[in-house]
């Protein structure tokens, strides 16, 4: 059965010209994401950049200083390397947005629309599931419904790559030894994909060398073998205390040395290119910050980056550490911290850099589970009746106490007199992921909101990283329900402080926050005047039966099972389940060709909706379907679904 849909009008315009150009300029301004080089021509690097108003790779030659665009696809391409030779660059090659496809190379001086020829033979079409290039071989990973195999290919040979593992269950490369002889893989044979073990196989022999398992419900991730010749030392990141971590394993002797950091929070990290050192990413309260931490004596040292969120780091073999950093206030920058001390700009995207926003403010309630960390960006009086960003735009890249400042005191000047300020309506924006967190960074999107005059609220409910293993994993066995008695707590905690109205208050989100919002719709309808849910899960059962296999494990290990061995339970956390529940309008987003929350289980959502009519309880809905994947990777697209959606709850809420 085919149903016709109510089409969500795109407005042509938000607010009036000023901020209307200030908005539309946070998404269209050029930009970049950190590059990364080969690591044997280390002036040869790729970018991810939206220059042409899609987001494409290019390429920066260091040495000339050149810039070019290196692919050219209608729905954009985001994931590209390059050999340790420079001599070529590879990105994967999938269908509109569809993440299934290979790996493909071309020279590196050559431009879009070159001939490309496959990067690995023999390989086959998949969803990625790693990639570790070497100078004389690569290991790559593929994943289709049968389940992932890892292979090896000879650099230069004409043969074929050779499979290496193969398994029904989740599966994927690690890392690649100096010496390329070792290659970690994870594995999930247990049949836990959230928490895999680590396997080392000798390339040479085709035999395990070891195995490192921490047990049940703590995972291990492969990050990176000793980047010196001989050391076939592996940084791995665990969890046995509770948290991410980090060890060092030596596969050849058993050997394992825990690092033990007195910093609260989660740590990830990175060999400097001696070993001698590791560069370490702490995360607390959604912030992430950068140390150093020597080997050999045990110190550590928080180095000196500009104030905001680190993103991403590496370090230059000359010990040069190159970082992205924003603040929710602040655009992103990429800079160059050297091993003197000073700190400068590596990158500027060319023209003008994109206006400035409000900062976040921190807010803790108490939740069913425990205390829930919530960011709140206000929308003061002045900025959601004159749209004044005045203090924003002129934001110092590396000082945001003026933005801080300015917002002070606005929220003062409106409560002058002794007279409370009504709030201004609220939307709680829900990340995906689930295991994602949100954090004090620069987001356009939220920018758009608090541009209209919404304060926003972002929940890193029970399911997010960052806050511990047990907060991590405490969905399990009950997911959706779980981050809204989280998500409820924040709200009623911001209602007793008058930060928010409940009855104009929007719950909004993309993928697995778009889940929870149409769950919310049906569950919570008394708390929410509207629900927006971009590419979501909307009908369990038909999303488990459509989507690619590595989601489906991970759903089998977050429910514990199948939608056929626990139906009950996927039932009773479906959004379809609740759909005559719903009481509010509901507005959502699609992807035609999302492979992770696939069109026809939406559809079979929206149908329900429409059926409701036949019952004589309509419901308002709209639906907005765009031709790509799991989100869209043109900028124009990016504006018409932002400008959908706050137009829709505008509306919704009168």
């Amino acid at each position: 059965m085919v149903t016709s849909h109510p089409v969500a009008p795109v407005p042509a315009k938000l607010f009036d010209d000023e901020r209307e150009q200030r908005w539309r300029s946070r998404f269209t301004a050029v930009r970049m994401s950190r590059p990364s080089w080969a690591e044997d021509a280390p002036d040869r690097t790729v970018y991810v950049s939206n220059a042409t108003g899609t987001f494409e790779i290019h390429a920066w030659d260091r040495t000339t200083g050149e810039h070019r665009q290196v692919t050219d696809r209608r729905n954009g391409t985001t994931s590209a390397v390059l050999p340790p030779d420079g001599s070529q660059v590879w990105w994967f090659a999938d269908t509109d947005g569809d993440e299934f496809g290979h790996w493909v190379a071309q020279p590196w001086a050559a431009g879009p629309g070159a001939p490309t020829e496959p990067a690995v033979p023999g390989a086959g079409d998949g969803y990625p599931a790693g990639l570790q290039i070497g100078r004389r071989r690569t290991a790559i990973g593929v994943s289709t419904d049968d389940g992932t195999t890892l292979l090896v290919h000879e650099r230069g040979s004409a043969d074929e790559a050779r499979v290496v593992y193969q398994h029904s269950e989740d599966a994927a490369v690690g890392s690649l030894s100096e010496d390329e002889t070792l290659l970690a893989i994870s594995h999930s044979e247990h049949g836990d994909s959230r928490h895999p073990s680590l396997r080392v196989l000798d390339l040479d022999t085709g035999e395990t060398v070891a195995e490192l398992h921490d047990g049940p419900g703590r995972g291990l991730d492969a990050l990176e073998f000793s980047p010196v010749a001989g050391d076939q030392r592996l940084l791995v990141g665990h969890e046995r205390r509770g948290r991410d971590e980090l060890l060092i394993w030596n596969p050849a002797t058993g050997e394992v040395t825990e690092i033990l950091l007195d910093l609260p929070g989660e740590l990830v990290g990175g060999f400097y290119p001696d070993a001698s050192a590791l560069l370490v990413a702490h995360t607390h309260a959604a912030r992430t910050r950068l140390f150093r931490y020597d080997l050999a004596g045990g110190e550590l040292t928080e180095l000196p980056t500009a104030p905001g969120c680190v993103g991403s780091a590496d370090i230059r073999q000359d010990g040069t550490v190159e970082y992205s950093s924003s603040s929710a206030a602040v655009p992103s920058q990429i800079r160059a911290l050297h091993p003197d001390g000073t700190d400068d700009v590596l990158l500027a995207p060319p023209g003008e850099r994109p206006p400035g926003s409000l900062p976040v403010r921190d807010v803790w309630a108490d939740g069913p589970g425990g205390p829930v960390h919530a960011l709140v960006t206000v929308a003061t009086g002045a900025a959601s009746a004159t749209g004044d960003a005045s203090a924003t735009d002129t934001a110092s890249a590396t000082d945001t106490t003026a933005t801080t400042a300015a917002t002070a005191t606005a929220a003062t000047a409106a409560t002058a007199g002794g007279t409370a300020a009504a709030p201004a309506p609220a939307v709680f924006v829900l990340h995906g992921g689930p295991h994602a967190a949100d954090e004090d960074r620069f987001d356009a999107s939220r920018a758009t909101w608090v541009e209209a005059g919404f304060t926003v609220v972002e929940v890193n409910y029970r399911g997010s990283t960052g806050y511990g293993s047990a907060w991590r994993d405490a969905i399990e066995g009950r997911p959706g329900l779980t981050e809204l008695a989280d998500v409820a707590a924040v709200q009623d905690t911001l209602v007793a402080d008058g930060t928010v109205d409940p009855a104009r208050c929007a719950v909004d989100g993309w993928s697995w926050g778009g889940y929870l919002a149409l769950l919310a719709a049906g569950t919570q309808p008394q708390r929410w005047a509207a629900a927006v849910a971009g590419v979501p899960v909307a009908d369990y059962v038909a999303a488990y039966a459509d989507e690619m296999e590595q989601l489906r494990a991970f759903d089998r290990a977050l429910f514990g099972g199948s939608p056929d061995e626990l139906p009950d339970l996927y039932r009773e956390t479906s959004p379809l389940t609740y759909v005559d529940a719903v009481r509010v309008p509901v507005l959502v987003l699609a992807g035609e060709n999302d492979p992770r929350c696939p069109i026809r289980q939406i559809d079979n959502y929206l149908d329900a909706l429409a059926a409701r009519a036949d019952h004589g309880e309509p419901v308002r809905y709209e639906v907005s379907r765009f031709d790509a994947g799991h989100g869209s990777l043109v900028v124009s697209d990016q504006l018409d679904l932002i400008a959908t959606e706050v137009d829709f709850v505008r509306r919704a809420l009168g």
